[in-house]
């Protein structure tokens, strides 16, 4: 397992909720025009609002999604890291971490790791700390194993 790997999981969780985000808008917005075409009055007025609404829902989670991307891709993979900071990749008793992009659980070969947002409680507590290195969030005890 290496950082490029790892970045490639996390990428790939962004994709798929992309995909599925546009398509949900995509169907949205052929029924919004289909709708138009067939109906009158205030029942289709709140209809409309309604569709125009969660389109700017799911167009505001695409934008959050498309610059969590770019973020991520600026992130050097190659870069070792002897202390915790952005773009290092924490294994820990607990579990491993990827300071990154605030986007939760992905999977990485045959791993499972947390994408953190470096400005996330867990990763500020990370940030510095080295291999040997604990540190105690949420009453639990997190021992640093490797980072890279």
């Amino acid at each position: 397992m290496d950082k490029k790997d790892i970045q490639l999981g996390c990428l790939k969780k962004i994709n798929i909720q992309l995909v599925a985000l546009e398509k949900i808008l995509n169907e949205i917005l052929l029924a919004t025009a289909t709708d138009s075409k067939s109906s009158a009055g205030d029942k289709h007025e709140t209809s409309t609002s309604m569709a125009q609404l969660e389109q700017e829902k799911l167009t505001k989670q695409i934008n959050i999604l498309l610059s969590q991307k770019d973020k991520l891709l600026t992130i050097k993979t190659d870069t070792l890291h002897n202390k915790i900071g952005i773009g290092s990749v924490v294994i820990t008793n607990r579990g491993g971490f990827y300071l990154s992009v605030g986007i939760g659980k992905f999977e990485s070969k045959d791993s499972e790791f947390f994408a953190i947002n470096p400005e996330a409680p867990i990763a500020k507590l990370l940030i510095g700390k080295k291999i040997t290195d604990k540190i105690i969030y949420n009453d639990d005890s997190f021992e640093i194993l490797n980072v890279f």
